[in-house]
């Protein structure tokens, strides 16, 4: 079934990401910019020709207002199953072991989308979503992505406690955030296998979640507010371990100093 990606970068990461693009909606008097141009090139060589729609109806095929005046139809994307994960754990290259990324609940778009572009940005192996009670990679969670969640493998588990279970089989050590832990993420190794737990906005993680979780671990803070949503827990948790592995992404050779 075609899926609806809105915006210019989630539209144009998607073409660059080879995604099959099946029509591309336009918005009448569009200012040019570097990215549109790219869109438009990308969609005629795929054999897509642009078609002029009034913004009224952008607004309703993308359900949002927030579309920059670009739309498009593109093949859904599969999602790897569970059974890659065997696979990905044993990858990784000198320097940077395997890093996943495992979402417990974390059911808001928005903070899907940020914490795929800080995953995308760092080096994260894989992202894990349960099937049930996750945000899905929507439109909205790619917008809020800028496209970055076209780059980031995304793995679909029908149960996150035996997957977290069956990746400390494989020797990846999984940790869990808990703003309440005196382990602070600092004080842990994070240049072995890692899985990295998120939990629910508000919420935290599920007591099966942190039964099945090695450590857990928190974010040292200095300020009165001592807790930080979902995203950006989890995106400076993954800083910390691209600092720690002193940012040796695979392929980029290893930082300097």
């Amino acid at each position: 079934m075609p899926e609806v990606l809105y915006g210019r970068n989630p539209v144009l990461e998607a073409l660059r990401a080879g995604r099959r693009i099946r029509r591309l909606l336009l918005a009448p008097g569009l200012s040019a910019d570097q990215r549109l141009a790219e869109i438009m090139e990308r969609a005629g060589a795929a054999g897509v020709a642009q078609e002029l729609t009034p913004r009224g109806r952008l607004d309703d095929v993308a359900h949002t207002e927030h579309h920059q005046g670009v739309a498009a139809y593109f093949d859904a994307r599969q999602l790897a199953t569970g059974e890659a994960l065997g696979r990905l754990a044993s990858s990784g290259t000198p320097g940077w072991p395997p890093v996943f990324l495992c979402l417990d609940e974390v059911q808001d778009p928005q903070n899907l989308g940020s914490l795929t572009r800080s995953a995308e940005a760092l080096g994260v192996t894989a992202i894990v979503l349960p099937r049930h009670r996750t945000a899905p990679p929507s439109a909205a969670a790619a917008k809020a992505s800028a496209g970055a969640i076209e780059h980031v493998r995304l793995v679909r588990v029908a149960n996150l406690a035996q997957t977290l279970r069956e990746l400390r089989q494989l020797g990846v050590m999984v940790l869990g955030m808990d703003a309440g832990s005196t382990q602070s993420c600092d004080e842990v190794d994070l240049v072995q296998p890692l899985a990295l737990v998120v939990g629910a906005e508000g919420a935290g993680l599920r007591p099966l979640t942190r039964h099945n979780c090695d450590l857990l671990v928190s974010i040292p803070m200095g300020g009165k507010v001592q807790s930080l949503n979902a995203s950006v827990a989890g995106s400076l948790l993954l800083y910390e371990v691209a600092r720690q592995r002193r940012f040796a992404y695979p392929g980029r050779g290893q930082a300097q100093g």
